[in-house]
């Protein structure tokens, strides 16, 4: 038996991968043999830090690339997903997962440049994921699939995150299209909607509604917040399970629409 390092069992580019579902997207990615470029947006605050995007690293230095962009910038998304490519030959997963949160008022009290935040974040920065990746998608032989992480908020209408909703219920129409541009590619393209999942997101959720998490998923039948790995182990079927979700939307809600 030769020696030398096994080859990995692909690449993935992860949006929003330095905490939370993104960072518990990365472990399960790495957990299959995979290659992980891990991008985010680091400023601290309300955003990640780059302590961690160095937490993310350390889970495995050779085989996490770390990225700093923005998914409101088309070029710059451009640039990462040309970066997977030059380093690895290829790109067979993505998984758009950036997103920002924000609400507390009922839709004709919301700041419009609240409302453009969390539109050209969370669904024309899950666009311009797609717009910068699919092409090359479409050249790897590799069982090429692309998930986009959506929410309860794009399948229902929340109390005061009127915008949020708007933004997310886009999302999950980028998902859709791009899935019925794919027929017949080979390239798999499906959305997961997470419920309320223990991360910072849904602590700035609480915050909005003046309640602890926990009383956020009383309306769960799971009646606790999920566990990020919980919400990655969807991500992760949606990536790898084929022709059979694409096109559909995955609810990983713990029963919310119950």
């Amino acid at each position: 038996m030769s020696g030398g390092t096994a080859a990995a069992a692909g690449t993935a580019l992860v949006t929003g991968a330095a905490r939370g579902i993104g960072a518990a997207v990365v472990r399960r990615f790495l957990a299959r043999g995979y290659v992980v470029h891990a991008l985010d947006v680091l400023g601290g605050g309300a955003l990640a830090s780059s302590h961690d995007l160095d937490a993310v690293v350390a889970l495995d230095p050779d085989r996490v690339v770390p990225v700093q962009a923005d998914v409101r910038d088309l070029q710059a998304m451009h640039a990462a997903a040309d970066d997977v490519v030059a380093r690895h030959g290829s790109l067979d997963v993505v998984v758009a997962g950036a997103a920002v949160m924000a609400g507390g008022s009922p839709l004709w009290e919301t700041d419009p440049e609240e409302l453009r935040l969390l539109w050209e974040t969370d669904a024309l920065g899950m666009w311009n994921t797609a717009h910068a990746t699919v092409p090359h998608l479409l050249e790897s032989g590799n069982a090429p699939s692309f998930v986009g992480v959506s929410s309860v908020a794009g399948r229902h209408g929340l109390w005061r995150l009127a915008a949020y909703c708007v933004a997310k219920h886009a999302a999950v129409g980028v998902v859709r299209g791009l899935a019925a541009d794919l027929k017949g590619t080979g390239v798999t393209a499906c959305c997961v909607a997470p419920g309320s999942t223990d991360t910072d997101m849904l602590r700035a959720t609480a915050e909005v509604y003046g309640v602890d998490t926990a009383s956020l998923a009383e309306s769960h039948a799971a009646a606790r917040p999920l566990d990020p790995d919980e919400v990655a182990r969807v991500i992760e079927f949606g990536a790898t399970a084929g022709t059979v979700v694409h096109g559909t939307v995955l609810t990983a809600d713990g029963g919310f629409s119950l």
